[in-house]
């Protein structure tokens, strides 16, 4: 970010006095309030968001937070960067590759299905891999772990 846009930004911070959606984290999460997230709070509401704004923006952003792509992965060749002999690892999703020697050199999302315990634990393992087609947008699938179909897997037997 250009020092022009930073300053802007700490003037912006230094004017602003706090509203609900501050008052309303910090009733939410008490006095044990991580400064950290009291700080993005206390920037987003800077802002002037409306509800629609707003909405949008906690999406975008926590889909980049989470390092997911905004845009349908285009499976393009600046895509992909080699991370070892023959496979490729997405740069704009990391969780997509693709292996000469896997899956016919088709890419695969390893993180497609996320597996649930019946205590609501998650995990993922070689049974979340799903092969994809481009234009791809990620989304997991949540699946209890009753219809995994792994065969190392005691509670399949």
């Amino acid at each position: 970010m250009e020092l022009r846009k930073r300053l802007n930004l700490m003037w912006r911070i230094l004017r602003y006095k706090p509203g609900n959606l501050l008052a309303h984290a910090r009733r939410e999460l008490g006095p044990n309030i991580d400064i950290e997230l009291e700080e993005l709070i206390f920037v987003f509401s800077t802002q002037g968001h409306s509800g629609a704004s707003a909405s949008v923006t906690t999406d975008m952003l926590e889909r980049l937070l989470r390092f997911e792509p905004l845009r349908p992965l285009t499976g393009e060749d600046d895509e992909w960067i080699e991370v070892s002999d023959g496979v490729y690892q997405n740069k704009r999703c990391s969780h997509v590759f693709k292996d000469k020697g896997r899956y016919g050199g088709q890419a695969y999302d390893i993180d497609a299905i996320i597996w649930v315990e019946p205590n609501g634990a998650t995990f993922t393992g070689a049974d979340s891999v799903k092969v994809i087609t481009f234009p791809y947008t990620p989304k997991r699938e949540y699946l209890p772990v009753s219809k995994r179909s792994d065969p190392d897997d005691p509670g399949n037997r």
